[in-house]
């Protein structure tokens, strides 16, 4: 490769008048998610998992980035996207309690989730018991820096109604990225410009020769259907040998697309990481 480079906490919302829209995303039994009215279309529920026992950094989505709690700028940056109705899930009423003094929404989960997509599933059933919503995304709580426009990449692919789960990827640049453990390799088909269908995700330098290999990025939007069937779903064998759950749907043989985005927005989890993140948003 050559390297160039809820109840607790949670209000009901109305039913909003849509108006035209190029986007089109079709569902599964469901009417097709057409026009999408910022900040209250009920077909699209942001939901933000955020916990205080991290092992690495704990206690991270109260730490201070410029004034404020990191988990509060990454619920900005999904009201910004201005796709849906946003919510923080978490065991920890610390965390609702500076979410709704920022005049956030915040839902309260169980504490023995064993991941985020099951956390964001009892947050959806809380949130919105009727079925309204149609797209789920998962945005991970220590993403402070990921813009909006960014967030809004994973709604086109809903267009096609047998993709079941939608993520993003950034092309790789560096040798360091390239053979590090900790950046997930997604590989997958190009099916249309900047969009692959994926067929696995890897810890090791994949796929093998000379040609683009990308990281991924850890955020998920999921059809309600398909949401609900992941969490029923045992952890399977890859899943368990590369320590990824998002095998766990490609041996299920669910489709997921990874829409191909500019850069990956830096997570947080560790502390040299919050330092990069304080200085990135002290100069924003």
């Amino acid at each position: 490769m050559r390297y160039r480079f809820a109840r607790g906490l949670a209000t009901r919302i109305s039913d909003p008048a849509f108006n035209p829209s190029p986007l089109h995303f079709s569902a599964r039994k469901t009417p097709c998610l057409q026009a999408l009215d910022p900040m209250i279309d009920p077909r699209i529920l942001v939901l933000i998992p955020a916990r205080m026992a991290a092992t690495r950094l704990p206690g991270k989505p109260l730490a201070d980035i410029a004034g404020q709690p990191m988990i509060v700028h990454v619920l900005r940056r999904a009201e910004a996207a201005g796709i849906g109705r946003v919510a923080v899930a978490t065991d920890t009423p610390e965390i609702a309690s500076v979410v709704t003094a920022h005049g956030g929404e915040a839902v309260m989960t169980r504490g023995d989730h064993p991941s985020g997509s099951d956390r964001i599933h009892e947050a959806m059933q809380k949130l919105d018991p009727d079925g309204k919503a149609e797209i789920v995304i998962n945005l991970q709580g220590d993403f402070p820096t990921i813009t909006p426009a960014t967030i809004r990449e994973v709604l086109p692919p809903f267009a096609d109604p047998a993709v079941d789960i939608v993520t993003l990827a950034s092309l790789i640049h560096t040798e360091e990225e390239d053979l590090a453990p900790s950046v997930v390799k997604a590989i997958g088909s190009p099916i249309g410009p900047r969009r692959l269908r994926a067929l696995y995700f890897t810890r090791a330098t994949a796929p093998y020769g000379n040609g683009p290999r990308y990281h991924h990025i850890g955020l998920y939007a999921y059809r309600r259907a398909a949401l609900e069937r992941f969490v029923a779903l045992p952890p399977s064998p890859l899943e368990r040998q590369e320590s990824l759950e998002q095998l766990r749907a490609v041996e299920a043989g669910m489709r997921i697309d990874i829409m191909i985005v500019d850069s990956v927005p830096r997570g947080v989890d560790t502390p040299p990481d919050l330092e990069t993140a304080r200085s990135i948003l002290s100069k924003s």
